[in-house]
């Protein structure tokens, strides 16, 4: 490995150290990258080097009867998801795919990437977000030193859980060069209950009324009228039920007659239907096509619509939207302006106890404004002693979460 070179591409952890040890030493910034599919996401932080994981690949555990894999950092989140389908078995997390929002080739990240920004979909809610799913992970800190943590059952966590530090931090803490997952069988079948024409306030009160029943619903999310794959001319409340056939068809019957009372039409998408429904929905295609600032905004559930309304009373130009978690997630479009209206979504969700990401925008734009919610100053505080703890030098990816470091 060259250390000289502008990408220094590493085999195994011994090359991670070298390279982190040379940059330690020269005070070199160091940016991570497996397929490169998510170097858009946080700030506009560019960096001296690139630490490439491209040939760190490889499954090195799978059993299937302990619902446990582990692959080297670099290994395409593809091979993966093939292997484990072959398997009917699945990363219930969903992990997002970004290409349509940042465009490049579908299905190209890498396992550490997804780890490495938390990457969940539509199904948190009743699966848990990546960090739940990671048991351990070998890494090599910004230090020059390797770690290993967790193992290979969910028990088997001792003292600090740092998955829950790594899993996130955009590589800014330490270079991940193989994790362990757990994996999760595969439903039976699918099918999504979609109740339409209640307004917005009122599609978002059936998405919570129904996550208080016993039915399981496994996704909650609502479109507004003409969003997204369905292009249905009025509001949708779209509630995924997931499992045996039989409890399918049984709980989403029963979902049915507990909802009637609202006035609302209902309409099923089948199995295949549905899935495609909200692979959509995962990757942000009801507004990744339009050609504003996309921002992320995560807030309680019951304070999702509240938020969208302090918008338009600020006077926002929202392009689209639409809810995902019980309505506590919002992808929102607004056109673009150079701060992004940052100080208007911040306000807003400021107000409700959230907060709010950036997702798309120009680099311009990505290296004045905080991408991240800014933290109150005892959290500031406690991010920098972890970053000084696992990168005091700030080798790795510096300025792409906070300015400061």
């Amino acid at each position: 490995m060259d250390v000289n070179s502008q990408t220094l591409d590493i085999r195994d952890a011994a090359d991670a150290v070298e390279a982190l040890r040379a940059a330690n030493a020269r005070r070199t910034p160091l940016a991570v990258a497996g397929a490169g599919s998510k170097k858009q996401l946080g700030r506009h932080a560019p960096q001296s080097q690139t630490i490439s994981t491209k040939a760190l690949t490889g499954v090195t555990l799978y059993e299937p009867e302990e619902l446990v894999l582990s692959a080297r950092a670099g290994t395409p989140l593809r091979e993966i998801e093939d292997l484990l389908d072959a398997n009917n078995q699945q990363l219930a997390f969903e992990p997002v795919d970004y290409a349509q929002l940042f465009g490049g080739a579908t299905r190209s990240a890498t396992i550490g990437g997804v780890v490495a920004v938390n990457a969940s979909g539509p199904r948190r809610v009743k699966a848990g977000a990546a960090r739940d799913h990671l048991l351990g992970f070998h890494c090599v800190t910004g230090r020059g030193e390797i770690v290993k943590s967790g193992g290979r059952v969910m028990k088997n966590v001792t003292g600090y859980d740092l998955s829950k530090l790594v899993c996130g931090s955009f590589g800014t803490l330490a270079l991940l060069t193989e994790v362990t997952l757990k994996v999760l069988p595969k439903a039976e079948t699918e099918r999504t209950l979609l109740v339409v024409g209640l307004d917005e306030e009122k599609s978002l009160a059936q998405l919570r009324g129904a996550s208080g029943t016993p039915n399981e619903v496994s996704s909650f999310a609502m479109l507004p009228a003409g969003a997204g794959p369905l292009q249905i001319d009025a509001n949708v409340a779209a509630l995924r039920v997931e499992g045996p056939e039989i409890s399918v068809a049984t709980r989403c019957e029963a979902l049915m007659a507990e909802l009637r009372d609202s006035g609302a039409q209902f309409e099923v998408l089948q199995p295949s239907e549905s899935a495609a429904f909200w692979k959509s929905l995962r990757d942000a295609a009801p507004i990744a096509a339009r050609s504003g600032q996309i921002w992320r905004i995560s807030v309680a559930p019951t304070d999702g619509f509240m938020v969208v309304e302090a918008l338009r009373r600020a006077g926002a130009p929202i392009i689209a939207h639409y809810y995902d978690w019980v309505g506590g997630l919002v992808w929102i479009c607004l056109e673009p302006a150079p701060d992004a209206h940052a100080s208007a979504v911040r306000g807003a969700v400021d107000a409700r106890g959230g907060h709010a990401t950036l997702i798309r925008a120009s680099e311009d734009t990505r290296a004045r404004v905080d991408v991240f919610h800014p933290q109150p100053a005892p959290l500031a505080a406690l991010t920098r002693r972890v970053k000084d703890s696992f990168d005091p030098a700030h080798v790795l990816e510096r300025g792409r979460m906070r300015a400061e470091f």
